[in-house]
């Protein structure tokens, strides 16, 4: 089954206004991700913008553009309304790819998308990597996912999840260099990370947007929670590869065009 890379593209940011088309090597950053997408299996890739800019420049090196509202709360329903205004059949697999990773491996998205092939039970798939930084697992900006032995999420939380009771409760957030903390990340349990790429059914993103937000959703300001409040599952699998960060500082920006640089030397486009 072929599937579609949709790369939602907003040009207001509050770190970076204009992000999508900041240059990275003679290249408006949008265009990066288009082509790292386009190094996927994808049949299909989509720029999703509301700016006629951001279309002005996606049209010039022949991106596929879909003008959306200005007006959605969430990139989730900007991506429902690109899938409504193609047409997706119900089954069709959406991947959500952001605009502001210009060096994402195609083969994590190749992985998301296989998993819905591989898990017809699942309504989304995500991915997530292992984490061995305690700081990490009690940092509320670092979202904590855990699943069953299938890969299916039972929860997402910012909150340090599963609790390693028999080490937190007696060391404490506030004494993480004690001794034995280590003990936690070594326990039969594991601790992953979440890392925000998303596979969809085209049928589950007309589902999520009529859902009000649930009350998890809204104490932990996770939109992912709003499908398992609702029964739709999520499968998570760990990334086979380590993705690089998404460009959202100055020195991202600067770091990213430091790796660009050097890797045209080599001959290659991405990391």
């Amino acid at each position: 089954m072929s599937f579609t890379v949709v790369i939602p593209a907003r040009y207001a940011s509050t770190r970076l206004p204009g992000k999508p088309l900041l240059d990275i090597c003679g290249k408006p950053m949008i265009q990066h991700v288009c082509e790292r997408a386009s190094e996927s299996q994808a049949s299909r890739v989509v720029v999703a913008t509301d700016d006629s800019r951001i279309h002005d420049a996606c049209g010039a090196f022949g991106a596929e553009v879909v003008m959306t509202s200005p007006n959605h709360v969430s990139g989730t329903d900007r991506l429902e309304e690109v899938v409504r205004k193609l047409g997706l059949d119900a089954d069709h697999r959406v991947v959500n790819v952001q605009g502001d990773e210009p060096l994402i491996p195609p083969e994590l998205i190749d992985q998301v998308a296989d998993n819905l092939e591989r898990y017809p039970d699942a309504a989304i798939s995500t991915l997530c990597e292992r984490l061995h930084d305690m700081e990490q697992i009690f940092n509320p900006n670092v979202v904590k996912v855990v699943f069953d032995s299938q890969g299916m999420a039972h929860y997402f939380s910012r909150a340090p999840i599963p609790w390693a009771r028999d080490y937190w409760n007696s060391i404490g957030k506030d004494n993480l260099s004690a001794p034995n903390a280590s003990a936690a990340l070594r326990d039969g349990t594991g601790y992953f990370r979440h890392i925000g790429i998303y596979g969809y059914r085209a049928s589950v993103l007309s589902r999520f947007v009529s859902w009000p937000p649930a009350p998890t959703e809204l104490a932990e300001s996770l939109e992912q929670l709003r499908a398992l409040y609702n029964g739709a599952r999520i499968h998570v699998e760990v990334a086979s590869g380590t993705p690089p960060a998404g460009v959202d500082t100055e020195a991202d920006l600067q770091r990213v065009r430091g790796w660009m640089a050097k890797y045209n030397e080599r001959g290659v486009n991405r990391v």
